[in-house]
């Protein structure tokens, strides 16, 4: 099981479902929001269980974005037409005991870091 929760824990959620690995987003929104590579892995909607209030943006119609309105912690990031939800790997309690598969958004990603490991990168 894996669980995690916001900074000031309002916002909490759990999952039992194996998740994807991680994906790195390095897209301009996710550095804008979270200050920084957005790190997350994937599950079924069905299969995370979030409680507390969760304060949904939309920062184009394509997708939304969970945030914890006390704190403003990046949570949750969910696409318009999709059954996943990704959750924030930086806000998981403990270990993950996941590797990351992916690097997304790299043509926008800053040009103050290099990615220097050898893990698939997306445009």
């Amino acid at each position: 099981m894996i669980k995690g929760s916001c900074l000031c824990g309002d916002v909490c959620f759990e999952t039992v479902a194996e998740p994807s690995g991680a994906s790195m987003c390095h897209c301009s929104q996710c550095r804008k929001q979270s200050g920084g590579i957005w790190a997350s892995a994937q599950v079924r909607d069905v299969d995370l269980v979030i409680t507390g209030s969760v304060r949904w943006f939309e920062a184009t119609s394509l997708a939304k974005r969970g945030v914890c309105p006390r704190c403003g912690s990046f949570l949750f990031w969910k696409g318009t037409a999709e059954d996943t939800i990704s959750f924030a790997l930086g806000a998981v309690d403990g270990n993950t005991g996941l590797s990351v598969e992916k690097h997304i958004f790299t043509a926008s990603k800053g040009d103050y870091y290099e990615i220097a490991d050898n893990v698939p990168q997306e445009d």
